[in-house]
């Protein structure tokens, strides 16, 4: 078991330590390489490792990815990540996300209201928290240069082929819960893509040597 911080919440803590690594199919580890490879080489020359997530609309596969990543780099003690998130287009973070990640832990609060809400969303009792709202990969709460962008979405990959300021650019994409909304299903779908998201990049951040 790698180094862990104890001042992740108890309940993030447990939901991590149930994930199961070894349920990802070897061709999809495939996937998660590069991002293992980028992070591994930051570590070994002490830079700082910022990671822009990136989907259509920054509303919900991005915003998941941003937070766990995070979260999985505390939990794994990996110094110096930065996580970041943004779409094409900025719209809203859907609540249903904010309410899955508060099932599993992470404690939300809204410090600005309106049609684009900003959201505070802590995973540690001591860390600083993630500022969740919809905005665009460029936008200027986003770093301009030095990070990798990640594209969880295969609108965002096929769209944006040149990323200025990316370092390098890392596919990783995932279905959108977005299928679910106002069915029986969205709850769970929300919950089932999260739980996926967090597997993979506690794959990822497991696999970095300190």
């Amino acid at each position: 078991m790698a180094d862990t911080q104890t001042n992740l919440y108890s309940k993030i803590i447990t939901v991590i330590e149930s994930l199961d690594i070894n349920s990802i199919s070897e061709e999809r580890k495939k996937v998660l390489v590069p991002l293992i490879t980028l992070i591994q080489n930051k570590c070994e020359k002490d830079k700082d490792i910022r990671l822009n997530f990136i989907c259509t609309h920054n509303s919900r596969r991005s915003h998941l990815s941003q937070v766990w990543a995070q979260t999985l780099a505390e939990y794994y003690t990996i110094k110096n990540v930065f996580c970041y998130s943004g779409g094409t287009e900025a719209t809203a973070l859907f609540p249903v996300v904010s309410d899955t990640l508060n099932k599993t832990g992470f404690k939300i609060s809204v410090i600005a209201e309106g049609q684009n809400p900003i959201y505070c969303i802590k995973y540690s009792s001591n860390q600083h928290p993630i500022i969740g709202f919809s905005k665009t990969f460029d936008d200027t709460f986003n770093p301009q240069s030095e990070f990798a962008a990640i594209l969880t979405c295969n609108h965002a990959d096929e769209n944006c082929p040149f990323i200025a300021g990316a370092e390098q650019r890392i596919p990783i994409t995932y279905i959108d819960p977005k299928v679910s909304d106002n069915t029986p299903l969205q709850q769970e779908t929300y919950y089932n893509r999260s739980i996926q998201i967090a597997t993979e990049m506690k794959f990822i951040f497991s696999n970095i040597k300190k």
